[in-house]
């Protein structure tokens, strides 16, 4: 079954994914590895697991101005998630998204998008249309 959520218009190219998901909050500059492509902050609900090319969606942006070039600097070394799915993003977090082409979407209608959405679901983020959709079930995900 296909499921549609909308949110607030985000940034970004269309793009589809498997899902990394966590109720917990997200800073590039302190909860990332960015070279080895893992979340390195042991107090992270994501500690160890790899975010390479997957879509990471959790509860919010923390931190500052690192966060916006450190985004550019992972998409330029091809070590970077495809898209961040947030429950609320900040200004901070848009202007490297943006920066780094990344895709961005936050404020869902539905509710709590780390409880709606789990990981290793496909997903696809139309950020211009300000929807994600479900595109498989885990058990066809994996």
């Amino acid at each position: 079954m296909t499921r549609i959520f909308a949110c607030h218009t985000g940034i970004g190219p269309i793009v589809t994914g498997k899902a990394l998901v966590a109720a917990d909050n997200f800073s590039a500059r302190y909860d990332l590895d960015r070279i080895k492509g893992v979340f390195s902050r042991p107090q992270h609900l994501l500690f160890g697991q790899s975010y390479k090319d997957k879509v990471l969606v959790l509860n919010t942006a923390k931190g500052g101005v690192a966060t916006a070039w450190m985004l550019n600097e992972m998409v330029a070394r091809e070590v970077a998630p495809k898209a961040l799915v947030l429950n609320s993003a900040n200004t901070i977090l848009a202007q490297g998204a943006a920066m780094a082409n990344m895709t961005l979407v936050d404020r869902f209608v539905d509710g709590d998008i780390t409880k709606l959405i789990k990981t290793g679901q496909i997903i696809r983020i139309d950020p211009k249309a300000g929807n994600i959709q479900i595109t498989s079930s885990l058990s066809s995900a994996r």
